[in-house]
């Protein structure tokens, strides 16, 4: 077909594109190249899928995702397009099955993850059958500042050099000017035409809260929020380490929660069970490391919680877009405290990287500690990190419930002046927050007596705050900049901003604890879908448990067969015929031939 509108409407049943969709098409139809910045369910598959469809020959899409590139191709099937993938999952005759299917015309779009194009003989065996575009997914990952950093991604700008008339197109949900520079620049982008969508996802509610006892927050959030009318949710919890994504996952499981762990440790095999069921059940929770998510186009995961920091607000933007992806809305949760700060600072002090590196690192983590102490509307902070100035969003936690805010200059002063005496008085001595906070608190522990720390003339001055309240303090001086930690273990030290709070120049103003806001993301959703009456209702839940028999048959995930929207539009048109039926957004000639028939045999229960 050589026009994408048709291609549009008869293969993935959608009447008219959205955004910058068309525009990206036609550069690309066209033989340019692309640069697509586009939110996480913004719709940037069809934006080389339908091109692919257009031009001559096979699309190469490069994907590092081998463990979904199954579920990808598999969803592609559905529609009637002729997809395949070559990776290391499959068998040697599998493989020589579709380098000949290849080789002889008969694909419109190969998956290879850039490992396998990066190799001499991939690109010998490809430049042996007719390219129609390269598409590079998830083009952050070429970006050493970015959060997702994949050095096989390094080798794709000479592509540029080996296919020099074949379109590029390169994609990605998150991408600040300095990392979009550098996708540019190292994938040889420099001709392409840039494409920057909003970055806003307004039916995503944001949580943040100060951690303690962080498992029985998370409990209580998914007990809150996870449920809806006792029905359990999908949802996606992130942790740091391994360690800790076993044991909040079987923290969950004990208290009645259907969680599973995922992490890069695991065995494939656990990993795989654990991947089908997340995309083939409702209800599920994953706890995961952030490994886990990128590329999967589940739209209804409800919620996603992280119990640590993440270390940039790329990360954190990149792993909440996997909630809400069907639009409907849901919430991401985070609850984090001192000690994610001290550990952060920590892994960036020892890691590798030369001093431009840490200061970079550094950077990213000052702008995600600055997105969770504002005192203002959290969207406004996330989108202004990318460049997109809005107004406040009224829908995150700081906007429904507005912090109050406190003149904190005197205990700031307290803490840095017991900073400052410390190295003065006692040769250097630097300590963590909590020893800081017992001298300010005048705990006579044995320590502090070891030490002679009770002489310090800030011992005991801290009474009018608690210990919680101490750690808070401590926290957004270090938010914003007026403390340091530093070295292996995390101790704190006066940087170049403190001399002006010290001396009373400079006024410190300290959010106090937000009252945590609650909204069943269930109820939210429930209200925001498509208002079906109670008779259209029992129709949507019939075409759905017809759907879950089809999927299970086919081993694949329900939406991929048809998706929520389509399920409600369907619902409440009940169409007569298989006509009518293709007039249904989402429902083109592909999923028509496979499925038409059965959902008008569904339907007619209802007549």
């Amino acid at each position: 077909m050589s026009d994408p509108h048709e291609v549009l409407r008869t293969v993935f049943g959608y009447d008219a594109f959205r955004g910058d969709q068309e525009q990206i098409v036609r550069q690309v139809i066209d033989g340019g190249d692309a640069l697509v910045l586009m939110p996480t369910g913004g719709g940037k598959s069809l934006c080389y899928q339908v091109p692919a469809l257009v031009r001559d020959g096979c699309a190469v899409v490069v994907s590092p995702l081998i463990a979904l590139m199954a579920d990808q191709v598999g969803a592609l099937q559905q529609l009637g397009v002729r997809a395949a993938y070559l990776n290391s999952t499959q068998s040697f005759p599998e493989r020589i099955a579709v380098e000949e299917a290849y080789l002889a015309d008969e694909l419109d779009l190969l998956y290879i993850a850039p490992e396998r194009l990066s190799q001499p003989q991939m690109r010998e065996f490809l430049s042996r059958g007719k390219l129609s575009l390269i598409a590079i997914d998830e083009a952050h990952c070429v970006s050493q500042w970015g959060h997702d950093f994949r050095p096989d991604y390094l080798a794709l700008g000479e592509l540029a050099e080996i296919w020099p008339d074949v379109p590029r197109i390169a994609l990605t949900a998150t991408a600040t000017d300095r990392t979009r520079r550098e996708i540019v620049d190292r994938l040889h982008l420099g001709g392409a035409e840039q494409f920057v969508s909003s970055f806003d996802r307004p039916n995503i509610s944001y949580r943040i809260e100060a951690k303690d006892r962080v498992a029985g927050q998370l409990l209580d959030f998914i007990k809150t929020e996870g449920f809806d009318d006792g029905v359990p949710l999908t949802g996606i919890v992130y942790a740091l380490s391994r360690k800790s994504v076993e044991k909040y996952a079987k923290y969950l499981s004990d208290n009645g929660i259907d969680a599973m762990p995922y992490h890069a440790g695991l065995p494939a095999e656990e990993r795989a069970a654990t991947l089908r069921r997340f995309l083939a059940e409702d209800g599920t929770v994953v706890v995961a490391t952030i490994a886990f998510g990128m590329g999967i186009d589940k739209p209804d995961v409800r919620f996603v919680a992280h119990v640590d920091l993440p270390k940039s607000v790329e990360g954190y933007y990149q792993e909440t877009g996997r909630a809400g992806r069907d639009g409907l809305p849901s919430v991401a949760w985070m609850a984090y405290g001192l000690a994610d700060v001290v550990q952060q600072r920590r892994m960036i002090d020892m890691s590798d990287g030369d001093q431009t590196h840490k200061m970079a690192q550094g950077r990213l983590l000052d702008a995600m500690l600055a997105l969770c102490e504002t005192a203002t509307c959290r969207r406004v902070q996330l989108l202004r990190y990318f460049g997109q100035e809005i107004a406040p969003c009224g829908n995150c936690d700081t906007c429904l419930s507005p912090p109050a805010t406190w003149d904190g200059t005197v205990a700031a002063q307290k803490v840095l002046s017991t900073v400052w005496r410390l190295d003065r008085e006692y040769n250097g001595q630097r300590y963590g927050a909590g020893h800081l906070v017992d001298i300010l608190l005048g705990k006579s522990n044995a320590r502090i007596q070891q030490l002679g720390h009770e002489q310090l003339s800030t011992f005991g001055i801290g009474t009018e705050l608690d210990q919680t309240g101490w750690r808070g303090v401590i926290r957004q001086l270090i938010a914003q900049g007026f403390l340091a930690p530093h070295g292996e273990y995390g101790v704190l030290t006066l940087t170049e901003a403190s001399g002006s709070v010290l001396r009373g120049d400079t006024t410190v103003t300290f959010r106090e604890e937000a009252k945590r806001v609650r909204s069943s993301a269930g109820r939210q959703a429930k209200r925001a879908a498509t208002d079906l009456s109670e008779c259209d209702g029992e129709v949507f839940e019939a075409l759905r448990s017809w759907r879950t028999s089809v999927a299970r048959e086919l081993g694949a995930p329900p939406y991929t067969v048809f998706n929520n929207n389509t399920l409600e539009e369907i619902a409440q048109r009940r169409p007569v015929d298989l006509d009518a039926l293709l007039d249904v957004s989402g429902v083109g000639q592909g999923k028509l031939a496979k499925y038409g028939d059965a959902v008008l045999e569904v339907l007619t229960e209802f007549r």
